[in-house]
């Protein structure tokens, strides 16, 4: 069982634009709350758009960005060849796969082939 969290782009974008609701919503706000990380792409994934929101940048300030090291780039590139999927998806997995993490996402099918990576989909909590 995965110990903590990394939290996907899409997840983060939607959270600030108030569209997770309810349960959902206090459960993405619990994870922020108690050590938020990410990616460093998802880090260049949000920064990347022409106008980004304040309260990204603030996100992006105060969570905890996971690097590339040698592990994540070599899994990543190992990742790529065995199921062909996006650099980015591949990064993300890889980041969770080496640093023990359940990627909260609700981009669920390109990651859901991946052996022993651990997802969840807020918007799936009732």
């Amino acid at each position: 069982m995965a110990t903590g969290f990394l939290i996907d782009s899409n997840i983060i974008i939607d959270f600030s634009a108030k569209k997770l609701a309810g349960k959902q919503h206090e459960y993405v706000a619990e994870i922020i709350d108690n050590f938020p990380q990410i990616s460093v792409i998802n880090k260049i994934e949000l920064l990347g758009f022409e106008v980004v929101p304040p309260q990204i940048k603030l996100f992006i300030d105060q969570v905890s960005i996971i690097g590339l090291d040698d592990e994540v780039v070599d899994l990543t590139i190992a990742l790529r060849k065995e199921y062909k999927i996006k650099l980015p998806d591949a990064i993300i997995a890889a980041t969770a796969l080496v640093n023990d993490l359940t990627i909260v996402t609700n981009n669920i099918k390109d990651f859901s082939n991946i052996s022993g990576l651990q997802l969840i989909n807020p918007y799936s909590i009732t």
